[in-house]
């Protein structure tokens, strides 16, 4: 997959492996230290030990490249595939001591984000026929946000802001703060303006009455319809009748996505895609004998 999206940069991704590396590593590896020689060869395999969707093989790459350049990775499978117990994703050969330094890293990432593509794809075919799109949330693991978004993408959903630095959401808070939709609304284009800034505005609403506020107040891109039910929800798209995009959120699962999603909104976000999910069961092991 290409590294298309906005925050899968070289230097985030570098930053994050080195992150990564920093704490699970500490001094060194000194078991592995101890155990096996510097200039000894090993080839590893990545095997499948459950089903669902793959993902993280290119990040797998990027390690062995930031670690160690000379690994060979001969990549069998690649993300986005489906995967069943048996599989084998793919075979490394190199040093040793990388190879078994770098192995909770890789599984960490790709049992994860495995999992993740794995229920994103399974919520995106409930979606099919209907106009909405599949969206994830700001509720993930802190210092993990890029790979799980990453997954999501790779599950076929699409990614909300990566942060509150690239989109303007006005949340109920915000709104309680402010004392209201429009006067949030107000300082909102006061500070873009000011700032100079372009960003999309996002506003959520709670009501037909402050979805009227959020029509009213105008400048905005997208509605959210927090917590409603799916009648209100189908009041609320009607009478937004097309102004701005919508986006349904709040108390939406597997049982009652396709529903939400028959009410017209544009946007489905589940925050249960990053935050509550099963690890697809991967398993690291030494090729012997080969």
């Amino acid at each position: 997959m290409p590294l298309s999206l906005p925050y899968l940069t070289d230097q985030a991704l570098s930053k994050f492996i080195a992150s990564a590396l920093a704490e699970d590593l500490g001094e060194g590896d000194h078991t592995t230290l101890a155990i096996v020689p510097d200039r000894s060869v090993a080839r590893v395999k990545l095997l499948v030990k459950d089903t669902g969707i793959l993902a993280g093989v290119e990040l797998v790459r990027r390690i062995y490249e930031q670690v160690d350049p000379s690994v060979k990775l001969g990549v069998r499978m690649h993300d986005g595939e489906p995967v069943h117990p048996g599989d084998i994703v793919f075979i490394a050969e190199g040093g040793s001591r990388t190879l078994l330094s770098t192995e909770r890293l890789i599984l960490n990432c790709m049992q994860r984000m495995s999992g993740i593509a794995t229920h994103t794809r399974r919520l995106c075919e409930l979606l099919e026929g209907t106009h909405a799109k599949l969206m994830d949330t700001r509720k993930t693991t802190p210092n993990f946000r890029l790979a799980e978004k990453w997954a999501v993408s790779i599950g076929g959903g699409i990614n909300h802001r990566f942060g509150l630095y690239d989109k303007i959401m006005i949340k109920d808070n915000h709104i309680d703060v402010a004392g209201g939709i429009g006067p949030a609304v107000r300082k909102v284009k006061e500070y873009l303006q000011n700032t100079g800034r372009k960003l999309e505005v996002e506003v959520e609403t709670r009501s037909l009455q402050e979805v009227d506020e959020a029509l009213a107040a105008g400048g905005v891109d997208i509605i959210m319809l927090d917590n409603m039910s799916v009648e209100l929800m189908r009041a609320a798209v009607g009478r937004i009748g097309g102004v701005c995009r919508t986006e349904a959120s709040g108390g939406i699962n597997e049982s009652n996505l396709r529903e939400v999603a028959l009410t017209g909104v544009d946007y489905v976000s589940i925050g249960a895609l990053t935050h509550t999910i099963r690890s697809l069961d991967l398993s690291l092991k030494v090729v012997r004998g080969q």
